[in-house]
Parts: structure tokens; sequence; C-alpha cells
């Protein structure tokens, strides 16, 4: 098989396992105890905690261990609710392109009378700073806008965001779980008061996350029980999951440049092949995208039946978040940068990892086309544009 979905999920890393082995099988004590198997345990997930702080260039006390990125950013956003409260602040600034796990939270807190402004993306799916600036207002709480989207890989402009909610001082909130172990990430340099991370996005284990929250937040407690992870998560600690995470990302950092740069080629190679495919389009802006994102749209076509014909061709791939593929609804990213719904319907990404080779590559650009072309033949929306009943989109 060839997999291409690794926005939804990684292939953990051999080395990986091998770093968690000792801590499922040998000293796998609990963290929270007092004995010398329980200290062990201790002593390494605050070695894993000080290595990704090292990587994100934080302090070991401002990182938190959760189960992913869904409850790193519902903890984020929650809490920075939470303190504008008390401050009658009231008001959040969000994008329209942000993962459901930052949506469905913001909803919530919409019904217990918060106000979300959601910024356009635009065509290229980048906020505009100038957009922001003129969204915030004196009962701005929280400004939480994603690194990067994990539909069509786009990168927003984090830096000027959060050099912009500083000097205005309000909290910065990222989702950063497609960026971190790909792009250069540095919490200090680019004023983020709080990060989401998932370890399962750079070849580590799925289950574990880190919420990165500086020192001067104090965050609400989701989980109530010990004082686990200075009281703010109880249960007891995924310690092997911890270390797995930490040595993922330390890997993914040592390597960054030179996979990215690898990915690069094989990633403008699919852009520039697929595009030749007639009525396509690439989704999202060309230049500024992860180094691993291809998301196109055809025309004429469903994304679920082209996504099943790539399957039985052996290739793995994906219409957009692996949270919403069982939606029919077409994608609220792809809506949000102007596909009509017909066209928003026919997505696909395809997403590299480091294990991609330049044959499953070559492999992939000579099935897609011919799996499109077998879908609009069958199409009688296809066949009703080819004849100018109906105007092409694209």
């Amino acid at each position: 098989m060839i997999y291409l979905d690794n926005a939804g999920t990684t292939k953990l890393d051999e080395k990986v396992l091998e770093a968690m082995t000792p801590y499922l099988l040998e000293e796998y004590g609990n963290a929270s105890s007092l004995h010398s198997m329980g200290q062990k345990a201790r002593e390494a997930l605050e070695k894993a905690r000080e290595q990704v702080a090292k990587c994100i260039n934080a302090k070991p006390r401002e990182v938190y261990f959760t189960s992913g990125g869904s409850e790193g950013d519902s903890q984020a956003i929650i809490s920075a609710c939470r303190l504008g409260e008390r401050k009658g602040k009231k008001h959040i600034i969000s994008s329209k392109i942000e993962h459901h796990a930052v949506l469905h939270t913001l909803e919530k807190l919409e019904k217990e009378g918060f106000e979300v402004t959601y910024l356009d993306v635009y065509d290229n799916g980048i906020v505009k700073v100038e957009d922001l600036k003129n969204a915030i207002r004196e009962d701005t709480a929280l400004v939480t806008i994603m690194f990067a989207n994990n539909e069509i890989g786009t990168i927003q402009p984090v830096e000027e965001i959060g050099k912009i909610c500083r000097e205005r001082g309000i909290l910065f909130h990222s989702d950063a779980v497609q960026a971190v172990g790909h792009i250069p990430v540095d919490v200090e340099k680019m004023n983020i008061d709080m990060l989401s991370i998932a370890g399962h996005k750079f070849h580590g284990p799925k289950g574990v996350g880190v919420l990165y929250a500086r020192s001067n937040v104090l965050l609400t407690a989701l989980i109530e029980g010990g004082a686990q992870e200075r009281g703010k998560r109880g249960g007891t600690e995924n310690v092997a999951g911890a270390i797995g995470l930490a040595e993922a990302l330390n890997m993914a950092t040592i390597e960054m440049e030179e996979i990215n740069k690898k990915q690069l080629v094989l990633r403008d190679r699919l852009i520039s092949e697929l595009s030749k495919i007639p009525h396509s389009i690439l989704n999202g802006d060309r230049e500024k995208r992860l180094a691993n994102n291809v998301n196109m749209c055809f025309e004429g076509i469903e994304g679920e039946s082209l996504l099943l014909l790539l399957d039985d061709e052996g290739i793995c791939a994906s219409s957009g978040s692996a949270c919403t593929s069982g939606s029919l609804d077409p994608s609220h990213v792809l809506l949000a940068i102007g596909r009509p719904h017909e066209v928003a319907h026919g997505s696909l990404r395809l997403t590299l990892s480091k294990y991609t080779t330049e044959e499953e590559i070559d492999k992939t650009i000579q099935i897609v086309p011919k799996v499109v072309e077998y879908l609009r033949k069958m199409s009688p929306v296809w066949d009703q544009l080819e004849k100018g009943v109906r105007k092409h989109v694209i």
C-alpha cells in the first residue's frame, strides 16, 4: 500500500517504539508513586518534559502532557475564556478554517454568552493580519488561530499575530498539531501563550499530546482527580506515551530541514502533474503551505468514490480531516476559501511523510488521473458539464 494520509496519522518510528518499550515492560511504575519504580518513571517523565520544552523553546514547567490535540485545544480555549470572564471580557477571535476541536469548543462557549468573530481566510486560505487588528475589541479575551491547516496545509502568519496579541495584552492560542515537528516553532519568538501538539502527527504514539501554556496563564483543569500535571490534569501519567512523543519530536526537529527538502520536491511534482488534469484546482496557497501537503479539487466527481477507488488501487488518501471523514457535508475549509459545494465534494488530500518514496509518487501520478477519468465517464453531472448544459466552475 502507498500511504498518503499522514495528516491523519503517521507510522510510529521504530526508534520511538524502542524508547517507549522499557516503560511498558520493565520500568512500568506509576510516576506518582513514592517507591523506586515510581520514581524512575517520574524521572523519565520529567526528562521527556524537558526534551519537549527544548524543541519549542519553552520552560519544562510550561509543558503539560495531554491525550492529544483535541484535549489541548479545549483546555487552552476554556482556560483563556474563564480568565477573560473574570475581567468582563467575553469576546474571542478565531478563523473559519479551524479544526473542529476548536470550532466545537467555541460553539459551546457561544451558548454560554461568549461572542466569537470568525475571520475570513480568502481564496489562499490565509488570515489577513489587518482583519485581525480590526476585529480586536476592548473585551477580547482570546485569539485562537491554527498554525497550519490540517486540510489544505496553509501556514498562518503566527509570529505577526502573536506580536499583535502581546502588544494588546490578549492571550494567543495556536492549534499547532499539523505544524510542530514539520516546521520550526519557537513559542518565545512567536509570542505564543498556548500551543497544542499531538504526538501521532510526527511519527510518535497516538493518545498523547502536549499543551504548552506560558507560566502566567492559569489553566482550568478539564479532568479532575489527582495532582498530576501540577494539578491541571488528573489521571495516571502516560509515561511511555510522553517518552515516545518527546523522542519523536526530538528526531523530527533534528531531521526537519532534510525531510522538508525531500518532501518539497515530491509535493511540487505531485501538484504540477495532478494540475494537468482538466478542470482541477489546487486548494490553498501554492507556496505558504506545509511541505507534505497536496489538496486538489476535481470537478464533476465525488470525493468518497475517488477515495474508495484509489484504495482499490493501493493508495490510502483522504478528502480532508479524518475527524469528519464520515460526514457527507463538504469541507468547511474548502467552503471558506470559496469553493462551491459541488466542487468541494470532489476533493483529494495527499499528505506525505519521511517514508514516502519517489516511486510511490510516480505511481500516484499515474493512477489518480485514470481514476478521475473513470469516475467522470460515469458521472451525469460531468456529462452535463461537457455538453454545456451546466457551466464549468473550474
